[in-house]
């Protein structure tokens, strides 16, 4: 009887750690399993609610915020996981700006639904409390590492980063500005501290992939593309940088066809893209993560946003 009772306990274990080690086994290809994300992104749209008049010039037709909610709207239906972001300079440069002063533009950018943005040098042009009262409208927040806010309207109004979740993906966003002395009169950006971009960029994105696991640490940045002298630029920051995997550019409106990868201070690949100005182009960036896998930029296209789109 002991031996039939010991028996029976045997298979009971036996059983029991098949059965544990078939769902390990199950939870360890599953995380194997491919998982896609979607990055779309614009820079500079400089208050460009309305696409370029019909009148013959280069642009006409093109931009505008229906035909991009539109083009967003489709991507968003054809992928689970999207992330939608923009790298400053919302305001100036229409009627719309001069006579609302960015209202328009942020609650458009919360109808589309933006998950992130930073700010661009113009986005001070009708001063910082003005930036951060027609923040009450956005669905979104502004993200920002390298501007010190404290004692300014801002100072409660912006984070250093945010992690979202896509699926099992865990994404990390933070954001650098460019120097604003010389650039921005001191009266628009009050006591706004600027700080070394590439310092922060740094500690902010190692905090990111080392202690929070992030899968992925994207830098929006309006410190311009690239410039002839030493000017800190996307591609010194790329260069410099240890744990960004992607930077998402503006300021220098320049319009790539696809995005430009560099080393980094590690020997790791950094990517960076920008768009141009005034929504006339949104960029989509695919990436594929399998595993334990180096994540893999699948597809990447430039989208004509306006009556000329086509992908």
């Amino acid at each position: 009887m002991q031996s039939r009772r010991k028996f029976i306990a045997q298979s009971a274990l036996a059983a029991g750690a098949l059965l544990t080690s078939n769902s390990l086994f199950a939870e360890m290809q599953k995380d194997k399993a491919l998982k896609k994300l979607t990055i779309l992104h614009t820079n500079d749209v400089h208050s460009r609610l309305e696409p370029f008049p019909m009148d013959g010039s280069r642009n006409q037709g093109l931009g505008g915020v229906a035909a991009r909610a539109a083009l967003i709207n489709t991507i968003r239906a054809e992928q689970e996981q999207v992330l939608l972001l923009d790298a400053g300079d919302i305001f100036q440069g229409t009627p719309f700006f001069n006579l609302y002063k960015g209202e328009p533009e942020i609650k458009a950018m919360a109808a589309m639904g933006y998950d992130a943005a930073t700010m661009g040098n113009h986005d001070f042009d009708a001063g910082l409390e003005n930036f951060a009262t027609q923040l009450k409208h956005a669905s979104f927040p502004i993200l920002m590492c390298n501007y010190d806010f404290t004692n300014t309207p801002m100072e409660l109004k912006y984070q250093p980063y945010k992690i979202f979740r896509k699926g099992k993906l865990k994404i990390g966003i933070t954001a650098v500005g460019i120097e604003m002395t010389g650039l921005v009169p001191d009266s628009l950006f009050g006591n706004t501290q600027y700080l070394d971009p590439i310092q922060k960029a740094n500690e902010t994105a190692a905090q990111l992939k080392k202690e929070e696991a992030c899968d992925m640490v994207i830098c929006l940045s309006h410190l311009g593309y690239k410039y002839s002298g030493n000017k800190v630029s996307d591609i010194v920051l790329a260069k410099e940088t240890e744990n960004i995997d992607l930077i998402i550019g503006g300021h220098t409106h320049t319009f790539m066809d696809a995005p430009e990868m560099y080393t980094n201070k590690t020997g790791s690949d950094v990517l960076v893209n920008q768009v141009g100005w005034a929504g006339i182009q949104m960029g989509r960036l695919d990436f594929d993560f399998a595993g334990f896998q180096p994540k893999k930029l699948s597809k990447s296209h430039t989208v004509i946003v306006g009556e000329k789109t086509n992908e």
